[in-house]
């Protein structure tokens, strides 16, 4: 399931977060109206589920205080921005990678390529 969820979303144009879709934008591969209506219903999204959540596990949506980052004790608010910015990084340019029209096998190693961001953004995040 989870390679048919991540072809699909390549073919789509790999819209998974504003950062996403903002690197798109700015590789010229979306249009300004397209790119900024994208934003709006992501985030539109996002305050849905999160609502969902709270509304179905309410006790640990408050004990998780929400599901807000936080920076560990032990790391400064600087250390926790670096690791935000070399997680989008890594999220944005392997969705620039595997979407690149010029590679020529590039359907083989999207699903991959994809699930290794994921994997080391949150293995960077949650040490």
């Amino acid at each position: 399931m989870g390679i048919i969820a991540s072809r699909c979303c390549c073919d789509a144009g790999g819209h998974i977060n504003p950062a996403v879709t903002f690197g798109l934008l700015l590789a010229r591969k979306l249009t300004l109206t397209r790119a900024v209506f994208y934003m709006i219903m992501q985030c539109l999204g996002a305050i849905c589920g999160a609502g969902v959540v709270k509304g179905f596990q309410k006790s640990p949506y408050e004990i998780l205080g929400g599901g807000a980052n936080t920076v560990s004790t032990g790391y400064s608010k600087g250390s926790g921005l670096g690791v935000e910015i070399l997680g989008t990084f890594l999220l944005v340019y392997t969705v620039l990678s595997a979407t690149d029209a010029k590679r020529s096998a590039r359907d083989s190693h999207v699903p991959v390529s994809k699930n290794k961001c994921y994997f080391f953004s949150l293995m960077s995040f949650n040490h």
